[in-house]
């Protein structure tokens, strides 16, 4: 059956993680965070990434719940200096756009204010048709719910989409309800995956 719907993740697929353990880390080192900061942070992501927690709040639960030497914009402004784009991930998906009766739309885990902040930066509107993330889902992957919440939003047949993400236990839920799946481990891989499904 032909391809309708092209699910993307965001990070590590069209550009870097936003708020990854690795970013994580650089804000630890640059602005002297200290360890309560990272299980600050587990304890609250969740509900920072499914829409229950502002950055706002986040930010006074893991950072801000004592006097600091810096203020919430530097923190703000570093946390959205982390996000790089992928030149090669977003020419392809820009070609893929341009295919008749093909969407392209986003599904990843993200707050609110990160991905709204990656959607300009990177230029998704001109390509992307919706964006399925977890902040206006309110469930992240890899629990089956988002793949079925999604999949009932577009109201597309599982077999008719394809899934790409660049972590496998995030595929394995989706190959459960029947999507097709590529691995991210470069551009060049995904370009072959989609040539391979004859969409590009």
């Amino acid at each position: 059956m032909d391809i309708t719907h092209a699910f993307f993740d965001i990070g590590g697929v069209l550009g870097t993680n936003a708020w990854d353990h690795e970013q994580r880390s650089r804000a630890v080192e640059r602005f002297g965070l200290d360890s309560e900061f990272e299980s600050r942070h587990q304890e609250v992501v969740g509900e920072l990434e499914t829409g229950r927690l502002s950055l706002h709040d986040y930010l006074e639960s893991v950072i801000f719940y004592c006097p600091r030497s810096f203020s919430r914009e530097e923190i703000i402004a570093f946390m959205f200096s982390q996000s790089e784009p992928f030149p090669e991930s977003l020419r392809i998906a820009r070609e893929l756009s341009r295919r008749p009766g093909l969407l392209l739309m986003t599904l990843n885990n993200e707050s609110a204010e990160l991905n709204l902040h990656r959607i300009a930066a990177f230029g998704l509107r001109e390509m992307f048709t919706a964006f399925l993330s977890s902040c206006w889902l309110g469930v992240r992957k890899p629990q089956p719910a988002i793949f079925e919440r999604a999949l009932g939003i577009v109201q597309a047949q599982p077999e008719r989409v394809v899934f790409v993400d660049d972590r496998e236990q995030n595929l394995a839920p989706a190959k459960a309800k029947g999507l097709r799946t590529i691995l991210f481990t470069s551009p060049e891989g995904l370009a072959a995956s989609f040539r391979d499904l004859g969409l590009l």
